[in-house]
């Protein structure tokens, strides 16, 4: 498809690698876009779209903007794209040779820096484009160091640094790096490890604060800024994380987990000796005696029953009464599905009778071997079954939907 003549897409950037949006007001979108407007018109274009990306990095390939204009660019609906500078477009090599240098061109779209004096049009430009394209990765691979530097100072120095003030707590007005105790929070993180030291499970304790319409701390959160909730129920993994935080304790715990990259939006769970804690920084909510003794019973739970393998029918188990998901429990022969909302709250779903591992294991065996007329591996057996919804017994009988994957 030729692009259309004469029209060109006007794309503007900002982010806070930018000097925080503060100092340069010729960097504002407001100012690129003017710019490029009035370049636009001199040189005879007619501007199919502003499109802009306001506080996304020039590395981040998810800006809203930037894919809406790449596809607009595909079906061509112009035949320009102009942009301040080439570091607006992107700051990613890779982009610049996909983009620029490679599907640009198919495509019949040129592409104008117009402080850089980048044009695509121009042969003799590459490698100009291509050194452009290096300096702005070097520069945010150096932002990047600085900025995770700076992070780790103020993290060893006590300062907290989240977005988000830790659950039951919240931060100080005038010292956004100092937390303070938030009271209707403090009280229910409190009474998660009193209700732990007296022996209730995780499971127990994630009934009772659902059953009591206690809100998890991502709804509390929500409703503090005036936003509808997007989970009203609290969860295993969220109490375990409340009972396993030292913050709790007084001593600020950061740096539990490291991007991978500064072009990667993926995180590396570390080890516990490369947290960084910083003791006594905080009024505590739970004693430090408490904490050790909700630690060391953690210690002794957290051993899994199921041997590092995988059961063949792992995340494919749904219940049939409220569509969520049927986990495994139980050990040795004794294992059981059992459905994952009702043990939130008997509210949300009244639950069914567990279905034993051993009776779903044959019937899927049955099943496919019917389907097969040979035996199957574990493997096998996993990679065949999309999923099983399971239904309360009626008359004695049991009803399963299984969904295969053929």
């Amino acid at each position: 498809m030729l692009p259309r003549k004469g029209w060109a897409a006007v794309y503007c950037r900002l982010s806070k690698e930018d000097e925080e949006k503060t100092a340069p007001e010729s960097e504002s979108i407001r100012n690129q876009r003017e710019l490029l407007l009035r370049w636009a018109e001199e040189h005879g274009y007619r501007v199919y779209r502003v499109y802009t990306d306001e506080d996304y990095s020039g590395i981040d390939r998810a800006r809203p903007g930037f894919n809406a204009m790449l596809m607009d660019a595909e079906q061509g609906r112009f035949e320009v794209i102009l942009a301040k500078t080439q570091s607006r477009f992107t700051r990613d090599m890779e982009l610049v040779e996909r983009y620029l240098h490679g599907l640009f061109p198919e495509w019949g779209v040129r592409f104008i820096a117009v402080l850089d004096h980048v044009d695509t049009y121009d042969p003799a430009g590459k490698k100009a484009r291509q050194i452009n394209g290096l300096i702005n990765e070097w520069y945010l691979e150096d932002l990047s160091e600085n900025v995770r530097a700076v992070l780790d100072h103020k993290r060893h120095s006590g300062c907290y640094i989240a977005s988000f003030a830790l659950y039951g707590y919240r931060k100080d007005p005038d010292n956004h790096s100092r937390l303070l105790v938030d009271e209707p929070a403090a009280v229910v993180v409190r009474q998660i490890f009193a209700w732990y030291l007296e022996g209730c499970g995780t499971a127990k304790i994630v009934r009772l604060l659902n059953d009591a319409g206690i809100p998890p701390p991502s709804a509390y959160r929500a409703i503090q800024n005036g936003h509808p909730p997007k989970t009203q129920l609290w969860g295993k993994a969220t109490v375990r994380r409340i009972l396993s935080t030292s913050t709790y304790a007084g001593d600020m715990e950061q740096g539990r987990v490291r991007k991978l990259s500064y072009k990667s939006k993926r995180t590396l769970r570390l080890p516990r000796e490369e947290w960084i804690v910083v003791p006594g920084t905080h009024t505590p909510l739970v004693s430090r005696a408490d904490f050790a003794a909700v630690q060391a019973r953690l210690a002794r739970q957290s051993t899994a029953g199921g041997g590092g393998t995988v059961h063949l029918l792992a995340g494919k188990v749904w219940c049939g009464v409220c569509g969520g998901r049927m986990e495994l429990t139980g050990s040795g022969v004794r294992r059981y599905f059992r459905c994952r909302t009702t043990q939130k709250s008997r509210i949300a779903c009244p639950g069914q009778p567990y279905l034993p591992m051993t009776d779903a294991e044959q019937i899927i065996k049955d099943k496919a071997y019917n389907y097969t007329k040979r035996q199957l591996s574990q493997r096998q057996l996993r990679a065949m079954v999309d999923e099983i919804i399971v239904y309360p017994p009626e008359a004695g009988r049991r009803r399963m939907e299984i969904h295969w994957n053929f």
